[in-house]
C-alpha cells in the first residue's frame, strides 16, 4: 500500500507527502527526524491520507495535490476531518485500504 498524506502544525502550515511505510514515516515527522520543513516549522499532525496500491497513481496524486490552491486543500481536510484531529493521535499504524484507493 501507498499513502499520500496531509501533514499540518498547529498553526495549520501545511505538508503533503507521499510513503509506502506511513507508520514510520509520521514517526519521523513526529520526532523530527527530518531536517528541513517540517521540523523546522513543527508540522507533524496527520490530518488527512488517502491509500493506493500504485505507486504511479499515488506520485501522481501527490503532485496533483501539491498543484492546488491552500484554500482547496484546506477544503479537503475540513471535509474528511473537519476539527483537523491528528489521527495518527488514535494508534495509527494502518490505514484501511478501503477507505480511499486507486
Amino acid at each position: 500500500m501507498f499513502y499520500v498524506y496531509i501533514l499540518a502544525s498547529r498553526s495549520r502550515n501545511l505538508y503533503i507527502g507521499m510513503t509506502g511505510n506511513v507508520d514510520c514515516r509520521i514517526f519521523q515527522h513526529k520526532k523530527k527526524l527530518i531536517s528541513g520543513f517540517t521540523s523546522r516549522y513543527n508540522i507533524d499532525r496527520l490530518v488527512y491520507y488517502e491509500v493506493y496500491r500504485n505507486p504511479k497513481r499515488t506520485i501522481a496524486r501527490e503532485k496533483e495535490l501539491k498543484g492546488w490552491r491552500r484554500s482547496r486543500k484546506i477544503a479537503l481536510i475540513e471535509r474528511e476531518n473537519p476539527t483537523w484531529e491528528d489521527l495518527s493521535a488514535e494508534g495509527f499504524t494502518t490505514a484501511d485500504p478501503s477507505l480511499r484507493s486507486g
